[in-house]
């Protein structure tokens, strides 16, 4: 089984796990157990045409799978996997009046 990295974002979709261990050969393998026992997640990382949403940033040994095979990285026991959704926001400033 691989380790699962959950970032605090999803936490809570997961039931608080700081990491999870996963059973699968690919990232994409990985990411349908965690949606077979955590149906939320998917709903925070996926969009409706079933792709990945543009924001969601996956390492696999801190290595970008966008610079790999994506989805078809292969994944062995040991391997670590870490889910990154960007985060943004934050308050806008407003101009000073004088």
């Amino acid at each position: 089984m691989s380790t699962v990295r959950i970032p605090p974002v999803l936490r809570p979709a997961v039931g608080g796990a700081r990491e999870l261990s996963v059973e699968g050969a690919t990232v994409g393998e990985v990411l349908e157990s965690i949606y077979s026992d955590h149906p939320e997640v998917r709903a925070q990382l996926v969009t409706d045409g079933g792709e990945l949403h543009r924001f969601v940033n996956i390492y696999l040994n801190d290595e970008d799978v966008r610079m790999l095979d994506w989805l078809d990285t292969p994944v062995e026991d040991r391997d670590t996997l870490l889910i990154l959704p960007a985060m943004a926001g934050g308050a806008s400033a407003s101009p000073a009046h004088p």
